[in-house]
């Protein structure tokens, strides 16, 4: 199963909350470029229904939970089109930048670079934090001596200086068996990959060169769970799917041994791999009023829409300036 194709355990649910939520708007128009969330849910609960297609792209750390958002707002919009692609976070603003997208998902903040490109094509933009992330580093079940890797260990594994070098676990550390060490992780294109070499490594993008990158997600989970001495590392979420193939290992940067979780991405204990998950959203695009309209969707139903498709929600502070981020972006221009 792709991410573009997970659905909301709770969808049912969700949907009613956001229905009712929904009936104490004003009018919507399809057409004016200043529709508001109230007026925009009162246009789907007396029948004047929205139309359109809001294009998305980017990180596939962050499109489960847009293509979460975008299925429950089909339920009241359903002439509203959502497309998801999962390109990784650079292929996702290559799109976005060159104005082939409304909203890019990014699980890193845009580079300079990516500014610049945006600029010169006249994209003009607002980021906005949308939940919160606790990048895993997985093995298979069967794997009983990794039970905490020190960031020192990750980095001896993952460093440039390891590639044709370190081959085993016990290349890792004496302790360790001598198993073959296979790695497996995102492509050069993923802002998870990027997340990751700079915390680990110590400089975006430097990365030993002979493991098995994908851009998809899943990839990793086949690979890491079908190799007894595999280890890979992806969002939090694709654990919490395949828990039951895959065990997460806990992360000790000099404070202890801590295990990926709500609490610890939350709380700032789970270092250094906690981490802001982001969607990019072109002024442009969100005077439309299916963008305006599924933004508002978005940061209304935000908490509910994390929890169902587990990813960590935003806390009450962040929550409402997601809001606010998103009433200053549709006052502009």
């Amino acid at each position: 199963m792709t991410s573009g194709q997970r659905r909301l355990s709770a969808v049912a649910t969700a949907a009613l909350v956001v229905s009712l939520a929904a009936a104490c708007g004003g009018d919507a128009k399809p057409g004016s470029s200043e529709s508001t969330s109230s007026a925009a849910a009162s246009a789907g609960s007396e029948g004047g229904q929205l139309s359109g297609e809001i294009k998305v792209d980017g990180s596939s750390t962050v499109a489960p939970l847009t293509q979460a958002a975008a299925e429950l707002f089909g339920e009241e919009q359903a002439q509203v089109k959502i497309p998801v692609g999962t390109s990784g976070t650079g292929g996702g603003f290559e799109k976005f930048c060159a104005g082939e997208t409304d909203i890019s998902n990014a699980s890193r903040p845009i580079k300079d670079e990516e500014k610049a490109a945006c600029e010169a094509k006249g994209i003009k933009f607002t980021e906005l934090t949308v939940a919160t992330d606790a990048l895993t580093v997985v093995v298979p079940k069967e794997n009983d001596w990794a039970t905490c890797l020190t960031t020192d260990q990750l980095k001896k594994m993952w460093e440039p200086a390891a590639e044709g070098k370190v081959k085993t676990w016990k290349d890792v550390d004496a302790k360790f068996p001598a198993e073959e060490l296979k790695l497996y992780g995102p492509g050069t294109d993923s802002g998870t990959f990027d997340y990751f070499t700079d915390e680990i490594n110590g400089e975006e993008g430097a990365s030993r060169k002979d493991y098995s990158p994908s851009e998809n997600d899943n990839d990793i989970v086949t690979g890491v769970a079908g190799a007894k001495g595999g280890l890979g590392y992806f969002g939090f979420t694709y654990f919490e799917e395949n828990a039951d193939k895959l065990k997460a290992v806990e992360i000790d940067s000099g404070n202890g041994c801590t295990a990926p979780s709500v609490e610890a991405a939350q709380n700032g204990t789970y270092t250094p791999l906690a981490r802001p998950l982001f969607v990019y959203v072109s002024a442009t695009a969100a005077k439309r009023p299916e963008v305006s309209a599924f933004l508002d969707y978005y940061a209304t139903n935000i908490s509910t829409i994390a929890k169902d498709a587990k990813y960590i929600p935003l806390n009450s502070e962040q929550e409402a300036k997601l809001k606010a981020d998103i009433t200053t972006l549709k006052s502009q221009g």
